[in-house]
């Protein structure tokens, strides 16, 4: 096997380890978001925006209800913060914890199972075969800072994305120009191809990228990665801009998510 083999190899064992963990996107059972006073389906106590405008929630529930927040068991009311370093570690059961959430000043919680129904069904992420020719060079072209885009989601719902730049490069014939996502070193493209549908997963995949110093960025395909949306549908990914939609098969990368017997594990 070459060296380029045993690293795919490698990136694709570890892609489906990491779906199955007690956070992976297997575990994912619920977002719910969290508006006003409610009840949150499965779990115990009550749940409420903070009443300060801070990012986080606020939890109601007794002993009984087993709750515990970073170890210590809630017997009453309690603040939690929210998601980012010092997020609070919720647990309700031996299977079951919670981790709090944000987006466009509204806070919800998640809930995982690390025993799912998905992950015991669970029979990894088919793939194509590593295919060096799906290893391409684009053309870096940074934006101007502060640029942004509207990008739609699953759901229906849009987010405005700031736009760091464009990777231009041509596939047969083609010239393409991917948007890219982010604000950190590595860049997402949220991107789609005719395999979509018929051999991977129908909403699109997503694929990590870093500029090199000389302007040009490596898109090696074989990378592509599914969006967590195609193991729960509790998450609510982005959809591709038509900009990144390929009028053409990128036979490389991860394809769907499938059960012991092999089959789709989604229909």
């Amino acid at each position: 096997m070459s060296e380029a083999n045993e690293r795919f190899s490698t990136f694709h064992q570890r892609r489906e380890a990491q779906a199955k963990e007690p956070f992976g996107s297997l575990a994912l059972v619920l977002t719910q978001w969290i508006d006003a006073e409610q009840t949150v389906w499965g779990v115990a106590g009550t749940w409420t925006p903070r009443a300060d405008g801070q990012p986080g929630l606020e939890l109601t529930a007794a002993a009984a209800d087993g709750i515990s927040i970073d170890d210590e068991l809630v017997d009453g009311h309690v603040v939690l913060g929210g998601p980012g370093e010092g997020s609070p570690r919720i647990r309700f059961s031996e299977t079951l914890n919670g981790t709090v959430i944000a987006e466009d000043g509204l806070c919800g919680l998640r809930v995982w199972d690390s025993r799912s129904e998905w992950i015991e069904n669970y029979g990894g992420i088919a793939a194509f075969d590593y295919d060096p020719e799906w290893v391409v060079t684009g053309t870096w072209k940074p934006n101007p800072a502060g640029t942004e885009m509207t990008l739609d989601k699953k759901s229906g719902a849009t987010k405005s994305q700031v736009i760091p730049g464009e990777i231009e490069f041509v596939h047969d014939g083609h010239t393409v120009s991917f948007v890219t996502i982010g604000t950190g070193k590595a860049l997402q493209i949220v991107f789609a191809d005719e395999t979509n549908g018929v051999d991977t997963y129908s909403v699109g995949r997503f694929l990590f990228v870093v500029p090199n110093p000389d302007g040009t960025v490596t898109l090696d395909f074989n990378l592509a990665v599914l969006p967590p949306c195609a193991f729960s549908y509790n998450f609510n990914c982005p959809i591709p801009p038509k900009q990144n939609r390929l009028p053409f098969r990128v036979e490389a990368g991860e394809k769907i998510v499938v059960n012991r017997a092999g089959e789709p594990l989604h229909h």
